[in-house]
């Protein structure tokens, strides 16, 4: 099967057991300072598993487009991308571990329905327990398995660090309050020989490839108490994810996610301009990956609107075009080829993601403008290297001018210069250490920060917006945003530089609407209805058929109404709290055709 065929009958088996379709969230979350990507399925839902109403009901489906920057070491063997899609299914308090587990099952299995997937390829793993926190083993999943039809053998159990979840972790981390559950995930066995690299004998969480994972089954079913112990939810919820990619290189027979369906237009472009075949050897095979793994991620992110930069979500986009740019001249293609190799993406994805084909010309030309600086790049590291002569500094070279090591320690060797790479890569771990210890913060849990001052805050994006309009013109829309408990960010369509006579209009509306004492109204409605009403949409989303929408004041005479799942304030007053006033604090340039504001309230 291709992936257009298998994420289709992923959601078409879901909708027949009750499951609303609704789309996949855009790769960067919007209104959300604590990650920089969306990461799975479940992010974006974090509020309706902690207990909101999902307008589309209790039961919902997708196939979520996923970035996961912390995966980027692994790119290269058979089965690790940064980018993906995760499909994934969910009972909001509805069904539970009778009902998924023989579904999935079903959906692996059914040749008319699923995948026609063999059963004897599939192999379970279930949790264990933990007597740390007293928690005991999932005996209901085993049970549940074995009435299936999975035997013994091909059920596995273990702790915490593989067959538990929370967003904390594992349960003596949780804090009081917090939910999580046992998981049960499902491998596929591609029937590859063990490496015993990897150790001595083989089984599903064995990294040696023969087996992959294609599936996992969480089950939120308890709360952590306050004196430590665990206590059953009354209502409890299914969070199901599946690797696209990996379902579909299971259907072909092969552990080789890089040969689906996907990859086939820019693997031929790498083909052609490096005369190498794919698979001609382990170096090169491993080069392949990475550019395929990064061109379809940068193409994404491009087309999501991030430019490369030395922050946030623009140094992992300069980060991805970079390696790309060293794995190409280790395939010997000295002149630039990302934009080619990006390319065939845009068709590949074209009736599931248009956006990406739409925005076909930005990715060339984006990718052309890094790919030619990063050559300058390396000119000058050259320069610095022949600076050092035999006193040469690696790590210096790469911190400051990125500079790659691998490249400075083929340089030395061709002087006969001897590198303490040893020392180099001590340097390097604890480099990355540190940066992994940042990112951490950024990548873990996935959820929005909902305290106060931040929710008053995403009340202001709101009526900041209506205030930039009424100033500016109706033309004027979010291009994106970011807010935290010290300040707002918004991106906004407009062309040129605001003058403080309009910066001035603009604060005196907001504040004026807080003064107002306005109430900030939830409906819930068809998504026709919220679109005749004039709802402001946030850019790059689609939305289900039912939406949840925000308007100041009622609908019937509000000053702003917008797509939206909260959280916000009960009243503007509230924004005013103990006088403080809506202050913009700066205007500038984003990007082409697009101002940015940073506002405060204080």
């Amino acid at each position: 099967m291709n992936v257009r065929d298998v994420r289709k009958r992923y959601l078409d088996f879901f909708e027949k057991r009750g499951h609303a379709t609704i789309p996949s969230a855009p790769i960067v979350p919007e209104n959300d300072p604590t990650t920089l990507f969306t990461s799975s399925g479940m992010q974006p839902l974090v509020p309706y598993l902690l207990g909101q109403p999902h307008p589309e009901g209790e039961r919902l489906v997708n196939s979520q487009m996923s970035f996961r920057a912390e995966d980027i070491e692994e790119v290269g063997d058979n089965r690790h991308t940064t980018f993906f899609e995760m499909l994934g299914n969910w009972s909001l308090g509805d069904y539970f571990k009778k009902e998924q587990l023989p579904w999935f099952f079903e959906f692996l299995t059914s040749k008319e329905e699923g995948l026609g997937l063999s059963p004897e390829k599939l192999s379970v793993t279930t949790f264990s327990g933990d007597e740390e926190s007293g928690m005991a083993a999932d005996c209901e999943s085993v049970t549940i398995w074995k009435e299936i039809g999975i035997p013994d053998e091909r059920i596995f159990s273990y702790g915490t660090k593989k067959n538990w979840w929370s967003r904390a972790g594992v349960p003596s981390k949780m804090p009081a309050g917090e939910i999580g559950g046992p998981d049960s995930e499902v491998f596929y066995d591609f029937g590859l020989p063990h490496d015993a690299r990897f150790g001595k004998e083989c089984h599903p969480n064995c990294d040696c490839g023969r087996f992959v994972e294609i599936g996992n089954s969480v089950f939120m079913q308890y709360v952590k108490q306050a004196d430590g112990t665990f206590k059953e939810l009354p209502k409890k919820n299914v969070d199901f994810g599946g690797g696209l990619e990996r379902l579909t290189a299971a259907t072909r027979g092969n552990p080789d996610i890089f040969l689906i369906d996907v990859f086939d237009a820019a693997r031929k472009v790498l083909d052609e301009r490096s005369g190498r075949a794919y698979g001609t050897d382990e170096a090169t095979t491993r080069s392949y990956r990475i550019i395929l793994d990064h061109m379809r991620a940068a193409s994404f992110m491009l087309a999501s609107g991030i430019r490369s930069s030395n922050t946030e979500q623009g140094y992992v986009l300069r980060r991805l075009i970079r390696r790309s740019i060293r794995e190409a001249d280790k395939l010997g293609i000295k002149d630039a080829v990302l934009a080619d190799v990006a390319e065939g993406f845009g068709a590949s994805y074209a009736s599931a993601y248009p956006f990406v084909q739409s925005a076909a010309q930005t990715i060339c030309e984006e990718l052309e403008k890094e790919e030619g600086q990063f050559r300058k790049t390396l000119t000058n590291g050259m320069r610095e290297l022949e600076k050092m002569k035999e006193d040469i500094d690696a790590f210096l070279l790469f911190t400051t001018y990125g500079f790659p090591i691998e490249l400075t320690e083929e340089m030395a060797k061709e002087r006969g210069v001897a590198l303490d790479m040893q020392a180099v890569k001590s340097k390097m771990v604890e480099h990355q250490a540190l940066s992994r210890a940042g990112a951490a913060q950024k990548f873990a849990g996935g959820l929005a920060d909902h305290a106060e001052q931040t929710v008053r805050y995403h009340t202001a994006h709101h009526l900041l917006l209506k205030a930039l309009q009424r100033v500016l013109g109706p033309e004027v829309h979010q291009r994106g945003s970011n807010i935290t408990s010290e300040r707002l960010r918004i991106d906004f369509s407009y062309g040129q530089k605001m003058t403080a006579e309009q910066k001035a209009e603009v604060e005196k509306i907001v504040n004026e609407k807080i003064a107002e004492a306005m109430p900030v109204i939830r409906t819930d409605m068809k998504k026709e209805e919220a679109e005749k009403l004039g709802a402001e949409r946030e850019f790059g989303a689609t939305y289900p058929d039912t939406v949840s929408v925000y308007s100041v004041g009622p609908l019937d005479n509000a000053f702003s109404i917008e797509f939206c799942g909260g959280p916000h304030v009960s009243n503007t007053n509230e924004l005013g709290i103990g006088g403080k006033k809506f202050k913009i604090q700066k205007e500038e340039a984003s990007s082409a055709g697009v101002r940015r504001i940073k506002a405060v309230l204080e």
